[in-house]
């Protein structure tokens, strides 16, 4: 019954009315089976609201991706678990009760539009912008500089970050790319701590977007 009314009760319960506009952004969601990230299109827009991830070392404006792909999630098992093959009972412990978050920032190349884990969806300027506040305000900061998890990351350019917020399941990184969609104008459904309940919420209120 819960997850029934995550999924179809629409949040926010009434949209937000909006000037008509054109959408002329384009985000990607991208999903596998427990988690959701956001793709950005590596745009002057996108290297200027995170020009900072720059002094840490981040390859965001060297030509090297075509999106930056963000995350949120919880520190034991983001940072403990690249694969499956690497999942512990203690990261997972973490998970199903409170862990602090991180940030997961990584580049990537040109990503097939019509990959059954990858949905286009398609915001105005201002919706565009009210995302990116979103997201960044989603990263810790000590004297309003980010502060990198050294000697973190799954590869030679991701990078992890102190996130704002605690992790927990059922509040999780899915959750938080919906709550981010929201600030994009988007309508999700109420409560969506799965990739699939995302996904299916999307898809019941595409006509309630904002």
């Amino acid at each position: 019954m819960a997850v029934c009314l995550g999924v179809l009760v629409p949040r926010p319960l009434v949209s937000p009315s909006h000037e008509a506009a054109s959408r002329t952004r384009q985000i990607l969601v991208l999903s596998n089976p427990i988690h959701t990230d956001l793709a950005l299109p590596l745009d002057r827009t996108v290297r200027d609201a995170f020009a900072d991830l720059v002094a840490d070392g981040f390859p965001l404006d060297t030509g090297e991706g075509t999106y930056l792909v963000i995350g949120w999630g919880g520190r034991s098992f983001y940072l403990e678990t690249p694969e499956w093959s690497d999942l512990k009972p203690l990261p997972v412990l973490r998970s199903l009760t409170v862990d602090r978050a991180v940030m997961h920032v990584d580049l990537a190349a040109d990503i097939a539009l019509d990959h059954s884990q990858v949905r286009t969806l398609d915001l105005t300027d201002d919706g565009y912008r009210r995302l990116l506040a979103a997201i960044r305000g989603s990263f810790n900061r000590e004297e309003g500089r980010l502060m990198i998890i050294e000697g973190a990351g799954y590869g030679s350019v991701d990078r992890f970050y102190e996130a704002e917020g605690l992790f927990n399941a059922l509040i999780g990184c899915n959750t938080w790319t919906a709550a981010m969609l929201r600030e994009a104008g988007i309508t999700t459904g109420f409560w969506t701590p799965l990739p699939q309940l995302l996904e299916l919420s999307l898809d019941v209120h595409a006509g309630y977007s904002g």
